[in-house]
């Protein structure tokens, strides 16, 4: 035989035996440690922790951008000349507050004149009227005398209103914005003079995935954060969720409003966004107690001195913690330290536990007078 078939023989019956030896650490090695007596082993120090109830959420996130509830452009509805202007950027104010004024000694007068010619008419009907008692003026010029008071009294009315558009003031209680104008400018009608923002709650429009459509529906809580605030979290709630998918990003869009009394977030900013679209109370462990071997997912609990092997069944993971959907009961203990040289019923040392962090946490507390 060819010393290169030798060659390719020896190392064919090389790696065979590697695969086995490397097959029986993996498969039969591990049962067979769990299958030896534990007669006179030495107790393994371990640390165990309490499987409690918790509230467990399901959650998805979201980005979206804040809107001001109410928002509008504060515009004078004539030309002029500012007389007064009270806006203070960043400020609040109230409904009916004045913020802008223009000069109106021309309507003032206007007003005046207009009021005259009132008077006027007024006194003319009641001699028409006197003298018709008398026939000694016909029908038609009473009427006409009507008439007259009637556009007097419309011609009152207008200079009312021309003289009130001089004054701006707010629609709506909210904060007002930047302004580019001083007293003395003259402006134009339709000229922004500030914006005018109601931020006592923000509106946040967010897209979210079509699978979770079904998922989600006014009132769920949500939780927003932005990087101007890295220590604060605002929470509100779902107002409006949309009937329509979009066909091309196969999702939708919905609506949260939030509450914002302090007026800390502005309109325009950028937010992430947490749904919670479930929660609900489940029991838990910490993550470390768990161990995953093939297709199993077990702990080990403390029985009468020894470690008991219990198959789980997991579920959700959060914060360190994951829900166990069966296999414990709440109030049960589970070992999360020194695992790594347990097996079921060795001899366990509890050398620390949830408990007692508990314990010397009530012990601290001092005691209340009697």
């Amino acid at each position: 035989m060819p010393i290169w078939k030798q060659l390719l023989v020896l190392c064919m019956l090389a790696g065979a035996a590697y695969g086995g030896y490397e097959a029986y650490q993996v498969y039969l090695a591990p049962q067979a440690e769990v299958d030896k007596p534990q007669r006179g082993a030495r107790p393994v120090s371990v640390e165990v922790a309490r499987a409690e109830r918790r509230l467990m959420q399901k959650t998805i996130e979201a980005v979206g951008t804040t809107r001001a509830m109410q928002s509008i452009d504060i515009v004078p509805e004539t030309d002029g000349r500012l007389v007064d202007l009270a806006i203070r950027p960043g400020t609040e104010v109230t409904k009916g507050d004045i913020l802008a004024q223009l000069d109106d000694t021309i309507q003032r007068a206007d007003l005046a004149e207009a009021e005259a010619v009132l008077v006027e008419q007024r006194q003319t009907l009641d001699r028409t009227r006197l003298l018709r008692q008398t026939n000694a003026v016909s029908q038609a010029s009473e009427e006409e005398a009507v008439a007259r008071l009637a556009e007097a009294e419309a011609e009152v009315e207008r200079a009312r209103r021309r003289l009130s558009d001089r004054v701006i003031t707010a629609p709506f209680s909210g904060v007002v914005g930047l302004t580019n104008y001083t007293i003395g400018a003259r402006v134009t009608e339709g000229q922004v003079l500030t914006r005018l923002d109601d931020l006592n709650q923000v509106e946040v429009e967010f897209s979210l995935p079509e699978t979770v459509f079904a998922r989600v529906r006014q009132g769920q809580a949500i939780i927003a954060h932005s990087a101007a605030f890295a220590d604060r979290s605002f929470t509100g709630t779902v107002d409006v969720v949309d009937s329509r998918i979009d066909p091309l990003s196969r999702s939708f869009r919905a609506r949260a409003l939030i509450p914002n009394p302090d007026s800390a977030l502005p309109a325009g900013m950028f937010l992430s966004l947490t749904l919670v679209l479930e929660e609900s109370e489940q029991i838990t462990v910490p993550e470390e107690a768990l161990i995953f071997q093939a297709a199993e997912t077990y702990v080990f609990v403390p029985e009468d001195g020894k470690a008991s092997r219990r198959v789980v069944i997991a579920g959700q993971r959060k914060d360190g913690q994951v829900s166990i959907i069966s296999g414990l009961e709440s109030g049960e203990e589970v070992l999360i330290r020194g695992l790594q040289r347990v097996r079921d019923g060795t001899p366990l040392n509890i050398i620390g536990s949830d408990r007692d962090a508990t314990a010397a946490t009530d012990d601290a507390k001092p005691e209340s007078a009697t």
